[in-house]
C-alpha cells in the first residue's frame, strides 16, 4: 500500500510517498512538530487524514501532543 504525506509552507507544497503507514504517520507528526501547516496522509484509495486524527483512529486515546501536556503521577 502506498501513502503520501504532503505539507505546506509559504511558498511551496511538499510532498513525500511512503510504503507503510507507520512511516507516514511518523514524519505526518515530524512536519507538525517542526510547524508546516496543512500535513495530510493520503492513502492509496485517495482517503486523506491529519497526522493527529490518524494517530487517535490507530491507537485511540489521546493524541501525542496531549499524552505529553498531562501530568504524570511520580512513584513515593
Amino acid at each position: 500500500m502506498s501513502f503520501t504525506v504532503s505539507a505546506d509552507t509559504a511558498s511551496r507544497v511538499y510532498s513525500w510517498q511512503h510504503g507503510s503507514l507507520l512511516s507516514a504517520l511518523e514524519q505526518g507528526l515530524s512536519l507538525i512538530t517542526s510547524g508546516l501547516s496543512d500535513v495530510r496522509i493520503v492513502d492509496s484509495e485517495g482517503r486523506s487524514h491529519s497526522p493527529a486524527a490518524l494517530y487517535q483512529r490507530l491507537f485511540g486515546g489521546a493524541q501525542p501532543t496531549e499524552q505529553a501536556a498531562q501530568p504524570r503521577a511520580r512513584a513515593a
